[in-house]
């Protein structure tokens, strides 16, 4: 890497395990491309969330903050206008800041909320009020309805952002209207009532897609990122940031073209614990829902499902995740024909994970499974040793810092991240721990009480307590990887469970928040 300041492409999927790629274990499933990231870099082996969900773990990845203090706690909570993002920090240094794809920084649906406001009901009074400004600039179907709307920049930081919001084949943004300046009618293409015959799938939330590969999302996207870097190719002089935000593999399963088939049912590998006995209380609920007809089918929430049903999910998964990984190897080839690849940092990264088949279950909730909290992370620097793995536990708030300080830009007050010390190859520990904050405007399963979580990851165990439940999980992941018997009861781990519930009170105190810093002494 030259003395220039470093440039940063940041590659990031929505929803994907991190046993979802060839570097991270995966036997059927090929990721050449995304491989040979971590060929050339580091791979982390024990990344993990702040929360297991789209909107607070993307508003922390860019705040380096947690939930609790940047105040996205749940989906269907707006990142408040005028946040300082590492983007905007990056940008206030002299780097160029774009994205193309899913910022999920504010609220994509106006669909009603579990919380809030009734009909008939006197209004809430806040304790806290936003502050004012544009909130409606991610909803999809204000962009359908109108593809020549346009966004407030610098958004969050990002001076340039090709939008694209959804998931599946039916993404809006910019999207939408880039597709109509290709000569083809949305409306006709996307969603299950244009699917294509043949080759059905017996899962939930699936149809083969008309969009043809070339006009689909990921294609979109790694196209506009390419765009980018062209630009920026033309003035090496001053750095840059981009960050490629691909939608999928998040359902609706939609893989479009060849990926449809790539990958049989029949031939993927079932999660070790997909037909365990249920170790726990909320998995054996949502399997009563299940049988009962309860369970939400169309949503995103947490759901049981049949063999047949997650063979057929694996297999569609895996199909989206080749198309990006095609992708990622396009982008990867214009990098360097560019000129550009000796002196850019290149990061990947999911947003989070997905149950897929641990426990008999699909989708994500506040069952806090390493499948769902565990993400694949890689930082691939021309200046590191090639190859290294680090197995010391990273949290998704320590990339803010990481980047700040790979661009030796200042931290701001109030960034909770810590940086990876071990991004030069040498698997030296940032933190001993990992705290996971998660909160869901529905109920846990089975019970009247709303989804608040916290979990606590340290040393090859996990600590999780809900609130307003006796019931807590306590595992050890050392010798139980696959989390199948909870010792919360057990009193040969009484010792660990208090051991642990103070370290976990302690990382609360932590991260409590620190910003801003007074102005005078009283």
């Amino acid at each position: 890497m030259s003395t220039q300041r470093p440039n940063f492409l940041l590659i990031s999927t929505d929803q994907q395990r991190a046993d979802h790629l060839g570097c991270y274990g995966a036997n059927l499933l090929k990721t050449p491309n995304i491989d040979a990231l971590a060929l050339h870099g580091t791979r982390y082996e024990n990344a993990y969330v702040a929360s297991p969900v789209c909107m607070p773990n993307r508003a922390s990845l860019v705040t380096g903050r947690m939930p609790s203090l940047h105040g996205v706690r749940h989906n269907g909570l707006n990142l408040e206008l005028g946040t300082l993002t590492f983007a905007e920090a990056l940008r206030r240094a002299g780097w160029r800041t774009s994205l193309s794809g899913k910022p999920h920084f504010q609220c994509v649906t106006q669909n009603p909320a579990r919380l809030g406001n009734r009909s008939g009901e006197e209004p809430v009074i806040e304790a806290r009020c936003r502050k004012n400004g544009r909130y409606d600039q991610e909803i999809g179907q204000l962009w359908h309805d109108c593809p020549e709307r346009s966004l407030q920049l610098p958004y969050y930081g990002f001076e340039s952002v090709d939008l694209a919001v959804g998931h599946g084949d039916q993404v809006d943004g910019h999207y939408t209207g880039w597709l109509r300046a290709q000569g083809v009618s949305p409306s006709e293409l996307r969603g299950p009532e244009n699917a294509l015959a043949g080759s059905p799938r017996q899962t939930i939330q699936a149809w083969r897609t008309a969009v043809p590969e070339e006009l689909y999302p990921t294609s979109y996207i790694h196209r506009a990122t390419i765009d980018h870097l062209r630009s920026y190719a033309q003035t090496p002089g001053t750095p840059f940031f981009h960050w490629a935000s691909f939608c999928d593999p998040h359902h609706p399963f939609t893989p479009p073209g060849k990926y449809w088939d790539l990958y049989k049912p029949q031939d993927v590998e079932l999660p070790a614990s997909f037909n365990a006995a249920p170790g726990s209380e909320f998995v054996r609920t949502l399997m009563r829902m299940r049988q009962n007809g309860q369970a939400n089918l169309a949503g995103t929430s947490a759901i049981a499902v049949s063999e047949d049903e997650l063979r057929a999910a694996l297999a569609l998964t895996y199909g989206m995740i080749a198309m990006i990984d095609d992708a990622v190897g396009e982008i990867m080839s214009s990098l360097g024909s560019l000129g550009l690849a000796d002196n850019t940092i290149v990061i990947f990264l999911s947003d989070h994970g997905d149950l897929m088949g641990e426990h008999g279950l699909m989708f994500k909730g506040p069952y806090h499974y390493r499948g769902m909290t565990r993400i694949p992370l890689i930082w691939s620097d021309p200046r590191s040793p090639r190859g290294a793995v680090v197995t010391a536990p990273v949290s998704t708030i320590d990339l803010a810092a990481t980047i700040l300080e790979t661009a030796a830009v200042p931290p701001f007050n109030g960034l909770q991240g810590r940086p990876f010390k071990d991004r030069a190859g040498a698997d030296t520990a940032t933190r001993n721990s990992v705290l996971i904050e998660d909160e869901i405007q529905s109920e846990v399963a089975g019970h009247d009480v709303r989804g608040r979580v916290r979990t606590l990851l340290s040393e090859g165990w996990r600590l999780t307590i809900y609130d307003g439940l006796n019931h807590g999980e306590l595992y050890n992941l050392n010798h139980d990887p696959h989390e199948l018997e909870n010792l919360w009861t057990q009193p040969h781990a009484a010792a660990r469970r208090a051991e642990m519930t103070e370290q976990l009170l302690r990382e609360m105190i932590f991260h409590s928040e620190t910003s801003p810093l007074p102005v005078y002494a009283a």
